[in-house]
């Protein structure tokens, strides 16, 4: 029996692995995610345009703490829900936008303009429907080479697939003198984490992550023109747990098994 759960334990580990290396490939220097660039500075030269289509240095324009938003204004993926919870977390806050703090979500898609900043602003404003959202929650376009360089400095990688992008969700929390102090990954924020994040960001302080679970939208599939659950990515501990249950499975089946062979 032993012998028996050891090869099954194998199996699994095996899969689990060869799951996760197929998760992980591709080109040495291809990137995708959030590699976290806590205590670096935000560069100073990287100029975006906003809904007001003011040119505006992002490094220059940080002078409390910030959280930035980094999404595609047409995705049709995990970008609504992140925004969506930043929203929510905004209007729960007992922290007033443009007093304690400011949000600046900025688009990493070269291809998108300052109208549809526009429409995305007026959108999100009637969600938190409180603070100084016209002044202190902006929305921001670029060029190519801008974005890619702010990319780099915060530490956020995407990819492009077909028209659209396979990209993380996650919020970039700043000091007022532009240090990245802190990451809130995922879609859905605690009033208290963000309230944490801002004012250790207004002291300069920078923190660990906690949630380091990174949701990403679909995979794109270029042929079927749609986006697909990557299977590979959950995989690995879909078979793990199942590895686990049949594990306790039989450890209990064996003792009963042995309980009944001491009675007799």
């Amino acid at each position: 029996m032993k012998r028996l759960i050891g090869y099954i334990l194998l199996v699994c580990l095996l899969i689990a692995s060869k799951s996760g290396q197929l998760y992980a490939s591709g080109s040495a220097e291809e990137k995708l995610g959030v590699y976290e660039q806590l205590d670096s500075y935000i560069n100073e030269g990287q100029v975006f345009t906003d809904e007001k289509f003011e040119k505006v240095d992002i490094r220059e324009a940080i002078n409390k703490p910030t959280i930035i938003a980094m999404v595609y204004y047409e995705c049709p993926g995990i970008c609504t829900p992140l925004m969506n919870g930043l929203a929510d977390v905004m209007k729960k806050s007992d922290l007033e936008l443009g007093k304690d703090y400011e949000v600046f979500t900025i688009s990493f898609s070269h291809t998108e303009k300052t109208v549809l900043a526009q429409n995305k602003k007026k959108t999100y404003e009637k969600l938190v429907g409180k603070g100084d959202t016209e002044n202190s929650w902006r929305f921001f376009t670029g060029d190519s080479l801008t974005i890619k360089g702010f990319l780099d400095n915060i530490g956020y990688q995407v990819k492009k697939e077909g028209s659209e992008y396979i990209h993380p969700a996650t919020l970039v929390v700043v000091s007022p003198d532009g240090k990245i102090t802190r990451y809130l990954h995922g879609t859905y924020f605690l009033p208290f984490d963000m309230k944490m994040a801002i004012i250790e960001a207004g002291m300069g302080k920078s923190g660990p992550t906690i949630n380091k679970v990174l949701k990403f939208c679909f995979s794109y599939d270029p042929e079927g023109q749609r986006y697909v659950l990557n299977i590979t990515k959950i995989s690995g501990t879909a078979i793990l747990i199942l590895a686990i249950g049949l594990f306790s499975f039989l450890i209990v089946s064996n003792r009963k098994k042995n309980k009944t062979n001491n009675a007799t």
